[in-house]
């Protein structure tokens, strides 16, 4: 599926996510706007990748443990940040407790996988009863339009590239409709309380016009935050 590309140019990945505005200046204010007040919270950062966002959420006060399934991430996340960071496949079920963590984060993850309903069960087992699962995915309609695809409605794997720190990255995740988003979420027991198509922070359009101008005209990123019945 392209996951092991982390390992293989973790280091640049590392540096590329601290500073760039799609994650510095969008994805990740916008998982922390909506997981809102975590201080004094257990909380679970999945797809943790080098732990900026882990980071962040520590900051704030909460008790953080991060997922990932790069080793080479969780190497350069150990060196970073003061929590506790655990190698895990999240097409597996997860080893933690029943009703462990408060809140889950999953920023730009679950789109790496085909099937959903193992990751969301786990995660949905793991938060205690009224607990809150906040993720942000590809959008499904820019997938769509990006990619060319024949059928927006089927769940397909696509193969994108980026340049990460000047070397070429190839990537790749699934495009699913929104109904499926939705459908996944409700038959693993959450109850969908917001949908954010968010902007980037004022501050981008300084930063990087280009990207600011991109960000606030088109569907890039799609947020959910979903309670655990």
């Amino acid at each position: 599926m392209g996951i092991g590309v982390y390992d293989e140019k973790g280091a640049a990945y590392a540096e590329h996510s601290a500073r760039n505005p799609w994650n510095d200046l969008y994805d990740r204010p916008t998982i922390l706007a909506l997981a809102g007040d975590v201080a004094g919270k257990r909380v679970l950062d999945v797809g943790c990748a080098a732990g900026h966002l882990t980071g962040a959420l520590t900051q704030r006060g909460a008790s953080v443990v991060g997922v990932d399934s790069s080793s080479v991430l969780l190497s350069i996340a150990r060196s970073k940040w003061p929590a506790e960071f655990v190698w895990a496949d999240l097409a597996e079920p997860l080893d933690f407790p029943d009703g462990s963590f408060d809140v889950v984060t999953a920023s730009l993850v679950l789109h790496y996988l085909p099937d959903w309903s193992t990751p969301l069960a786990s995660l949905h087992r793991v938060l205690r009863p009224g607990g809150v699962l906040v993720m942000s995915v590809h959008h499904p309609c820019e997938d769509w339009r990006w990619f060319d695809l024949p059928n927006y409605f089927s769940t397909e794997l696509v193969t994108d590239e980026w340049v990460v720190a000047g070397e070429r990255m190839v990537v790749q995740y699934y495009h699913r409709p929104l109904s499926s988003v939705f459908a996944s979420l409700r038959e693993a027991g959450f109850v969908v309380h917001d949908m954010v198509e968010p902007m980037p922070l004022p501050e981008c359009e300084q930063v990087d016009p280009r990207t600011y101008e991109s960000l606030t005209t088109k569907p890039r990123f799609l947020y959910f935050k979903a309670v655990a019945g």
